[in-house]
């Protein structure tokens, strides 16, 4: 009896772990951020999009697919052409993610290495045609104008695949060897000229400047001259007196000049000669 009670229990014991593991293994966990799609073998993708937590499916028959629902960023590098033929080299930063309820036809359409495909191709296709539109020159000058175009056709171009760009910017934007050089020797004319200019500018101004002075020179000459002959021998004899103060005051500072009063006797103590 006490046989069969146990071999009874452990009959039991064996089911619930069969029926235990047949439940584990019916179940899948969706993370925060994250959204799946089931693959029925019989039905196909489900039209229902699984949103977080803990879900059941059958086994074999079912699969969970789990999409990332969170932006994530990709970087597409493209050459192409500018209006002017320039070959340009452009990197375009993209923050993407796929709209949760198109996820069923994503990955029917396209299956879960969606960015691969839809990505590069579209981002290549609008980049050319908007490039195209403006000419090298353009693209550094009007910047900002180029990167809201290809945002907006861009952003319009991947809505068509179920996916969202929430950020596209132009990282990187250079040009071929021969516009690069093309630049750098148009830059160096432009400060030769401009040194040129400031040559000349600065000629025209001393030139000036001896004009001005020439002319103060004559101006000074005429009125001089006038004074002279308004004057007369009164100017001359004032000029004749302010020389003279002069030589006084240069005779004055030097140790060896004695000034008596007129009148005095200049012989001062000068013993006879024997």
């Amino acid at each position: 009896m006490a046989a069969q009670l146990f071999n009874r229990i452990g009959q039991i014991g064996l089911g619930v772990a069969v029926v235990g593991g047949v439940v584990n293994s019916a179940l899948y966990n969706v993370d925060g951020g994250h959204r799946a799609v089931i693959f029925d073998r019989f039905a196909g993708v489900k039209n229902q999009v699984v949103g977080e937590g803990t879900h059941f499916f059958i086994p074999w028959i079912q699969r969970p697919i789990i999409f990332d629902i969170r932006s994530r960023p990709r970087n597409v590098p493209v050459v192409t052409g500018s209006k002017d033929l320039q070959n340009v080299n452009i990197t375009l930063r993209i923050l993407f993610r796929p709209i949760p309820d198109q996820l069923p036809r994503i990955y029917t359409i396209l299956g879960v290495d969606y960015d691969e495909r839809v990505l590069p191709s579209i981002t290549t296709e609008v980049l050319k045609a908007v490039v195209a539109q403006f000419d090298a020159g353009e693209l550094i000058t009007q910047r900002e104008i180029v990167s809201q175009k290809v945002s907006e056709d861009l952003t319009e171009r991947a809505s068509q695949f179920g996916v969202i760009l929430d950020d596209i910017s132009i990282t990187h934007l250079t040009f071929g060897k021969e516009f690069t050089q093309a630049v750098e020797l148009k830059q160096v004319a432009q400060q030769e000229a401009e040194r040129a200019r400031f040559l000349v500018e600065k000629a025209e101004q001393q030139k000036k400047a001896a004009i001005i002075a020439a002319e103060g020179d004559s101006q000074a000459a005429t009125l001089l001259a006038k004074s002279f002959g308004d004057a007369g021998e009164g100017l001359v004899e004032l000029r004749r007196i302010e020389a003279a103060e002069d030589i006084a005051y240069q005779l004055s500072r030097s140790r060896q000049i004695v000034y008596l009063p007129p009148g005095q006797n200049m012989l001062l103590n000068v013993p006879a000669q024997q």
